[in-house]
């Protein structure tokens, strides 16, 4: 997984050396976005507190970290055996594109790589695993001032191991330009 992550950031700091180059003349714009996403994968239902960091390096073009926490399980039925499910943690970075459509609203549109933690419980046994995914997704954000806004994002998981099910998330949260 680390060396999936790294290989990851890898690339998308080579995509953005035209655009630093470019950027040279004004720095970064840094963002935090702090907010609840829920996620949905093959009827289990989760949630979790997820905040964001990221640097707008461009009008159109930035990078961002993600980290959330789980604060909601679900009870799933495979087969006629029920077992909960909780995300207990996810991390990913993501290259983000985007699109003013006026003053106060961009369109958001980004792809990256993470990894999420999962928690299950089947018959009284508790087991951890986690998942590496591709995820890419759009949003809005919508901004009331220079500094505070709100954003809306839905973002599809697509895990690559440990047989997890792929999942659609939508979050909203609360952005802070600093």
């Amino acid at each position: 997984m680390k060396v999936l992550m790294s290989a990851a950031v890898a690339a998308m700091s080579v995509a953005a050396v035209p655009v630093l180059a470019h950027a040279q003349s004004s720095s970064p714009e840094i963002y935090g976005n702090l907010g609840y996403n829920s996620s949905r994968a093959e009827g289990a239902d989760t949630g979790a507190v997820q905040g964001r960091l990221g640097a707008k390096l461009t009008p159109h073009f930035g990078v961002e970290g993600e980290l959330s926490g789980g604060v909601k399980d679900d009870n799933i039925d495979r087969a006629g055996v029920r077992s909960s499910i909780e995300q207990t943690h996810s991390a990913a970075v993501y290259g983000v594109g985007f699109l003013p459509v006026s003053p106060n609203i961009d369109l958001i549109g980004r792809v990256g790589y993470g990894n999420t933690q999962f928690k299950q419980k089947l018959a009284g046994v508790e087991s951890k695993f986690d998942a590496d995914s591709v995820n890419y997704g759009v949003g809005a954000q919508y901004k009331f001032d220079d500094k505070n806004g709100v954003r809306v994002d839905y973002t599809r998981q697509q895990f690559r191991d440990n047989d997890a099910d792929d999942a659609n998330v939508v979050s909203v949260g609360y952005a802070r330009k600093f």
